[in-house]
C-alpha cells in the first residue's frame, strides 16, 4: 500500500516526488483478451501509468439494466499486473468521441439542458450510478494496494458550463463513496475554461496539443501551486465519415511531448492507443468552428487517433520517437516491446448465403410499433444506437408536392408506395421528387451518433420537427425502433428467417460464413457495400460506410475461431448486385498494410 498525494510542486508517492507518464487506453475500445498486450505496449513505450474513461451508457443501456460494470475493475487489475498506475475519469460526462459523451440517452432525453447541472433529477441519477460503479475504483486505490492514483471530477466542464455547485457536489459524491486518492479536473488552458471547470481544493490540469509553456503559464496564473500536468496531450486526432484522415507528424508530436516534460510536468498521452469504437458507439461532433453549432460530423468506427500504438496494437514511428523522448525522463530503461498478437494466417473470402428484408428484421428484433400524432424521437422509442422506421399516409387525392422531414437527425432512406424515392439528411430534408397523394411513405432513419461535445450534446435523434407535405404537417405517424443491441449475439440473429439472395442491391440483413485456419487479427473489407453494421460471431464490429476515409473494419483475433465463422451484415442503403467475394478477411500485417506502422529506426 502506498500514499499518493498532491504536493506544492510535485506528485508525492510515500513522500517521494514522482512524475506521471501516462497514456490513455480505453478498456471499452479494446477486446478484453488483448488488454494485457496493449498495457505492456504502454510500458514498453516508457509510460508508468494508464488512463481510462468510463462510459455510463455502455454499462447502463436502460435504467437499472447493468452490463458488466466489473469490466473496469478487471482492467485496473490488468494495469496493476502490467506494472502501471492508473487514472480513472468516471464522468459522468466523458466526451471521448463516444455516443452522447457517455451519458445515457434515456437520461438526456428526459432532462435536456438540465443534464450536467445541479438539477436534482440529474444528480440523483449520477449518485445512484456512482454508487454502483465506484466500488470498482475504491477497492483498487493506491492506499489499498491497487494502481489508482487519481480520479477526475467531470470532464472539461469549463468548455460547457459554469455550475460550480454541481462540480462541488460531484467531488463530494466521490469522497463520500470512499475515494481517498487525489481528485483532479481537466480543462483547456483558457481563463473561462479553467474558472468554469475548476473545483476549490482540487488539482486543476490542462489539455492541449502544443504550446506547453504558454498553457502551463495560464494554469499557473490560475493556480500558483500544485503539480503541473497535461491531462490530454493530443498527439493525434480522430476522423469523421466523409472527411480526410487526420495525421500528426511523428517528429512534431515528439518535440511537443519533450516541451511538456522539460517544463517539469506530468503528462497523459491522448491517445496512447485508441482502439476501436465497436458496436456502433462512435459519437459525433458539430462543425462550424468554436461554437460547435454547424453540420453533423459523425465519427468513424476506428479510433486509431494516429496514436503511437495503432488500432491493431502495433508500434508506429511515433511510438519509437516517444520512447526516445520518455527515456530521458523515466527512472530507468523501458522493457522490451512485447510480441505482437497472432494475425490471420491468410486471406479468407466469406460466402454470402442468405438475406432478410428490412421489414423482416424489424419484425424479428424491433420494438413495439406505436402510433403518434407527430413522429416520436429515438429517445421516446428507447433507441440508443440503431434506426427507426416511420410511416405516414399522404392523403389524397391531391397533387404532387415536396415532402420534408423537418429537423431530421440524421439520415433517412425514403420509399413511396414501396418504391425507393431517395435519401434525406439534415442539410437536405426535402425529397427531390414531389409526392402525390394518396400514398404511403416510409422513412428508415438512422442515427449516425449522438453529439459528444459542445452545446448540442444530448440533442434528440430521429424526425424532431415533423413531416410536411408542402406546408402542411402530416399527422398520424407510426414508428418502430430497432436497437443494435437486439442483434448482439449470433444466436439472436439466427432468429430471423433468411431467404435467397435478392440480386438487386436490396437493403437488409445478409448472412454469410468464413472458414478460418490460423485465427488472428484481421481486417474486414466490404467492397461495393454502402452503409451499415457488421457482426462476426455475434461480436459487433461497428459501422462501415463507403464515404470513407475508413475503408476496413478491425477484427480482433479473439473474435475469430478456427473453422467456421458467422458473419452478419445489416446494409441500410444499397448492397452490391453481385455479393460473391465481397466480404474479405485479410491479415493485418499483409504487404501494403503497414503505411502507418513505423519500423524501428
Amino acid at each position: 500500500m502506498s500514499e499518493f498525494r498532491v504536493g506544492d510542486a510535485d506528485f508525492l508517492l510515500d513522500g517521494r516526488p514522482v512524475r506521471l507518464l501516462s497514456g490513455a487506453l480505453h478498456y471499452f475500445r479494446v477486446h478484453e483478451a488483448q488488454w494485457g498486450h496493449r498495457l505492456r505496449m504502454l510500458r514498453a513505450m516508457g509510460l508508468n501509468c494508464v488512463e481510462t474513461y468510463v462510459p455510463w451508457n455502455l454499462h447502463e443501456p436502460r435504467p437499472g439494466e447493468l452490463r458488466d460494470v466489473g469490466a473496469l475493475g478487471r482492467f485496473l487489475d490488468a494495469a496493476r499486473e502490467a506494472g502501471l498506475w492508473a487514472i480513472v475519469r468516471p464522468g459522468p460526462y466523458i466526451c471521448a468521441e463516444w455516443e452522447n459523451g457517455g451519458l445515457p440517452h434515456w437520461l438526456t432525453g428526459e432532462l435536456g439542458a438540465r443534464a450536467r447541472t445541479r438539477d436534482a433529477g440529474f444528480l440523483a441519477a449520477v449518485e445512484r450510478w456512482f454508487g454502483l460503479l465506484l466500488p470498482e475504483v475504491v477497492s483498487r486505490q493506491a492506499d489499498r494496494g491497487g494502481p489508482v492514483v487519481l480520479v477526475q471530477v467531470e470532464n472539461e466542464y469549463g468548455s460547457y458550463g459554469s455550475d460550480g455547485v454541481y462540480l462541488e457536489r460531484l467531488a463530494g459524491v466521490l469522497r463520500e463513496a470512499g475515494v481517498t486518492v487525489p481528485l483532479c479536473t481537466s480543462d483547456g488552458p483558457e481563463d473561462q475554461m479553467l474558472s468554469g471547470g475548476a473545483v476549490p481544493g482540487v488539482l486543476a490540469t490542462v489539455n492541449f496539443g502544443s504550446g506547453a509553456r504558454e498553457a502551463f503559464d495560464a494554469l499557473r496564473r490560475f493556480r500558483p501551486s500544485g503539480p503541473l500536468m497535461c491531462m490530454e496531450f493530443w498527439c493525434g486526432w480522430f476522423d469523421h465519415w466523409g472527411g480526410a484522415h487526420a495525421v500528426r507528424e511523428a517528429g512534431d508530436a515528439a518535440e511537443a511531448l519533450r516541451e511538456i516534460l522539460e517544463c517539469g510536468a506530468s503528462v497523459n498521452l491522448y491517445m496512447a492507443h485508441g482502439g476501436t469504437s465497436f458496436g456502433g458507439w462512435a459519437g459525433a461532433n458539430r462543425g462550424g468552428g468554436a461554437r460547435h453549432e454547424g453540420v453533423l460530423e459523425p465519427d468513424v468506427t476506428s479510433y486509431d487517433y494516429d496514436a503511437p500504438i495503432d488500432e491493431c496494437g502495433r508500434p508506429t514511428e511515433k511510438f519509437w520517437r516517444f520512447r526516445e523522448v520518455l527515456a530521458g525522463f523515466a527512472d530507468g530503461p523501458p522493457p522490451e516491446v512485447p510480441p505482437a498478437p497472432p494475425v490471420l494466417s491468410a486471406r479468407v473470402a466469406a460466402v454470402v448465403a442468405g438475406w432478410a428484408p428490412p421489414d423482416a428484421v424489424l419484425e424479428a428484433f424491433g420494438g413495439a410499433e406505436v402510433a403518434r400524432p407527430v413522429p416520436p424521437t429515438f429517445e421516446e422509442l428507447d433507441v440508443d444506437r440503431g434506426l427507426v422506421r416511420y410511416a405516414v399516409r399522404v392523403p389524397g387525392p391531391r397533387g404532387a408536392y415536396p415532402l420534408t422531414a423537418r429537423g431530421l437527425r440524421d439520415l433517412a432512406v425514403v420509399s413511396v408506395d414501396g418504391v425507393r424515392a431517395g435519401v434525406l439528411r439534415e442539410d437536405a430534408e426535402t425529397l427531390e421528387r414531389p409526392v402525390a397523394g394518396d400514398a404511403r411513405v416510409e422513412l428508415w432513419v438512422e442515427s449516425l451518433g449522438r453529439v459528444n461535445y459542445g452545446p448540442r450534446a444530448g440533442e434528440p435523434k430521429g424526425i424532431t420537427g415533423g413531416l410536411l407535405h408542402e406546408r402542411q404537417f402530416l399527422h398520424g405517424v407510426s414508428a418502430r425502433g430497432l436497437r443494435l443491441d437486439a442483434l448482439e449475439s449470433a444466436a439472436d440473429v439466427r432468429a430471423v428467417a433468411v431467404r435467397a439472395l435478392p440480386g438487386d442491391g436490396a437493403r437488409g440483413l445478409y448472412r454469410g460464413s468464413a472458414r478460418v485456419r490460423g485465427a488472428g487479427d484481421a481486417w474486414l473489407e466490404l467492397p461495393g457495400w454502402t452503409r451499415g453494421f457488421v457482426w462476426v460471431n455475434g461480436f459487433a464490429l461497428g459501422r462501415y460506410w463507403s464515404v470513407g476515409p475508413q475503408r476496413s473494419l478491425f477484427v480482433p483475433g479473439p473474435v475469430l475461431r478456427e473453422g467456421g465463422n458467422e458473419v452478419w451484415l445489416l446494409e441500410l442503403e444499397e448492397a452490391p448486385r453481385d455479393v460473391r467475394g465481397s466480404w474479405v478477411l485479410r491479415p493485418v500485417a499483409e504487404a501494403g498494410d503497414r503505411a502507418r506502422t513505423g519500423a524501428r529506426p
